[in-house]
């Protein structure tokens, strides 16, 4: 982490690219419009969705059904908050970068959004090296660039890495950042995968109940879904404080629901989940799987 003198790199290196997803620009285009071409627009247009940021062999179908109820002749603007998955954060940091690259086309840094943010004194920049090791930013990039390919000239990105907050520090984000969300032409995407179980998570939460360790972790993490639809973050958190379910991007969504808090009370908002899925069925204590969600946000 570094302070704003020390900014200067123009461009952001797609560093998963080739790994995580195709670095073939054709290619990776035409598997994002398959996905897509496969979900359905029925909770748009979205003024913020919530999606995984996994290799998109595991996740890229699911995310579909968020980036589906995206209008892009609206978007102006494209705040994306990642969680912070390699360096320990108090609270949120902004990109030194100019411009972050995709295999599609490169996407350019609000520089006026990014200077009302530090303006507000509680932002921190990352350094190039931070930027590049972290992927919960870098996975949505290629699906924004193909959702928004007609209007590539006519839009920006704020991306934003949200750190281990507390809930105080989530509320003041979310006092910071509702007057974005509350603009029309502003796009918020969260990025979140959700439970991730077994032992080399090291958790092993399992209710019999509920018959298979599969069906026990569907069942949490949709516990917690109800409670982001109901766009209540004191639940949410309640929620997180019982289960210690392991969802790593808790504190951006956390985050975003302190920000849409002051504007359900007076405009109608619907938070909804489109899409679940699982990187593998657990059955066994030896088994490991992640989770992956897809949600959208309307705000009337």
């Amino acid at each position: 982490m570094q302070g704003r003198e020390s900014r200067g790199a123009r461009s952001r290196r797609a560093t998963h690219a080739g790994s995580w997803y195709s670095n073939h620009g054709a290619d990776l285009s035409r598997q994002l419009e398959n996905w897509l071409s496969k979900a359905d627009l029925c909770h748009g247009p979205a003024r913020a969705i919530i999606a995984p940021h996994a290799g998109y062999s595991y996740c890229g179908a699911c995310a579909a059904f968020a980036y589906r109820q995206v209008s892009p002749a609206v978007v102006k603007r494209i705040f994306i908050l990642g969680p912070s998955h390699h360096v320990r954060l108090s609270g949120c940091a902004l990109s030194e970068a100019q411009k972050y690259e995709t295999p599609i086309y490169d996407l350019k840094i609000d520089s006026e959004i990014y200077s009302q943010l530090e303006a507000t004194g509680e932002f921190e920049w990352m350094d190039k090296r931070t930027d590049e090791d972290e992927h919960s930013i870098e996975m949505h990039l290629p699906y924004i660039a193909k959702v928004m390919e007609e209007y590539k000239n006519q839009f920006t990105i704020i991306p934003i890495l949200v750190g281990s907050l507390t809930s105080d520090k989530e509320a003041m984000y979310g006092r910071i950042l509702t007057s974005y969300l509350g603009d029309p032409q502003n796009l918020f995407v969260v990025s979140s995968d959700f439970c991730h179980w077994g032992v080399r998570f090291n958790y092993t939460h399992y209710e019999k109940r509920c018959g298979q360790i599969h069906q026990s972790i569907e069942n949490l993490d949709k516990q917690g879904m109800d409670l982001i639809e109901s766009l209540s973050p004191q639940a949410f958190t309640e929620y997180l404080n019982k289960y210690r379910n392991t969802i790593c991007g808790r504190h951006p969504i956390s985050v975003l629901l302190q920000a849409c808090a002051p504007l359900a009370r007076s405009r109608q908002c619907s938070l909804k989940f489109l899409r679940y899925a699982q990187s593998t069925q657990c059955r066994t204590m030896d088994d490991s799987s992640v989770s992956y969600a897809s949600a959208s946000l309307v705000i009337d």
